[in-house]
């Protein structure tokens, strides 16, 4: 018996066709570090040192609009951070008697750091449960950096609008 006429149909090309998009490649989440945060803020680390003066903290604090000072020794090894919040607690036990105050009698010594290889999702988790906002960048004892909470936030941020793109763009082809 003749075989009947079939028409070509598109599945008859499925073994040529590549595609470089896919479900997985356009979902994926990337496992985002400290380090790409830090290529991103291409900025020198602003420090303190212990025997400075709350009034120069305040008044460094203010200049460069940041929240903490990492408190570092004259090597760049550090020994803790000073935040807003440390001051203002010192304000509340000190009212009109706070500035003179050294940096190394307010700053927190029992400091929480990461690594640039530490997952940002790990180093959120910890911010939050610690309930602190800023976290030095340590290699070993020297200080490379700081990253804030703001800083984790708007980077995810920044993938989840790429995710979302991504999305899009693989159901719209």
């Amino acid at each position: 018996m003749p075989e009947s006429y079939r028409p070509h149909l598109r599945k008859d090309d499925d073994k040529d066709r590549t595609a470089s998009q896919s479900v997985t490649t356009n979902t994926s989440v990337g496992h985002a570090k400290v380090q790409d945060i830090l290529d991103q803020k291409k900025g020198q680390v602003v420090t303190i040192r212990p025997q400075q003066t709350l009034h120069e903290a305040v008044e460094i604090l203010r200049d460069n609009r940041i929240g903490a000072l990492p408190v570092a020794d004259a090597t760049g090894a550090l020994l803790g951070i000073l935040s807003e919040r440390d001051i203002v607690r010192k304000l509340a036990d000190t009212p009109g008697h706070t500035l003179p105050h050294k940096v190394e009698e307010v700053m927190t010594r029992n400091v929480e750091t990461t690594t640039v290889d530490e997952p940002l999702v790990t180093v959120l988790r910890r911010m939050t449960d610690g309930r602190f906002r800023h976290m030095p960048v340590v290699d070993g004892d020297a200080l490379t950096g700081i990253i804030t909470i703001g800083d984790v936030v708007h980077f995810r941020l920044n993938q989840l609008e790429l995710e979302a793109l991504q999305i899009k763009q693989l159901i719209v082809g």
